[in-house]
């Protein structure tokens, strides 16, 4: 079998630049320490870019990821396809590196980013650079109803 049948990562593209560059972009104009740490961007099926800010809350239930908030604006405003999405988070304060930096979505938007659009591919972080996969090889067994 073809070692890379086995790899689902995918390179980075110029457009998965642009999206984890809007996704900087709106952290670091709408941070907040720990009531907005982390953002997102999803970019649809169009090509069209979405970006929304983790929406904190006294109380920790109450919380909204950013990966629900750029969804909800590309489902309102666009066809609400997922073609890619990237997160970024904040480091919080007093933490030795203040860069910010993409993260996995946690397993809740795995779920959501599956539910909307199976075939979505996500930017995660990589040992050496930031690496492309599918959806689906981050969450083979999916909730279902």
């Amino acid at each position: 079998m073809d070692a890379g049948a086995l790899d689902p990562a995918e390179p980075l593209t110029e457009a998965d630049d642009e999206l984890i560059a809007a996704a900087r972009e709106t952290l670091a104009r709408h941070y907040r320490p720990f009531w907005h740490m982390v953002s997102a961007a999803l970019r649809g099926r169009d090509g069209r870019v979405w970006t929304g800010i983790h929406l904190g809350a006294t109380v920790g239930r109450l919380q909204v990821c950013a990966e629900a908030v750029a969804l909800g604006r590309a489902i309102l405003e666009g066809d609400g396809t997922i073609e890619t999405a990237v997160a970024i988070r904040h480091p919080k304060p007093g933490e030795d590196d203040q860069s910010l930096a993409i993260v996995s979505p946690c397993g809740a938007c795995r779920e959501m980013i599956l539910d909307y659009d199976p075939e979505a591919r996500v930017i995660l972080p990589g040992l050496l650079a930031p690496i492309k996969l599918p959806v689906r090889a981050l969450l083979p067994s999916p909730y279902r109803r």
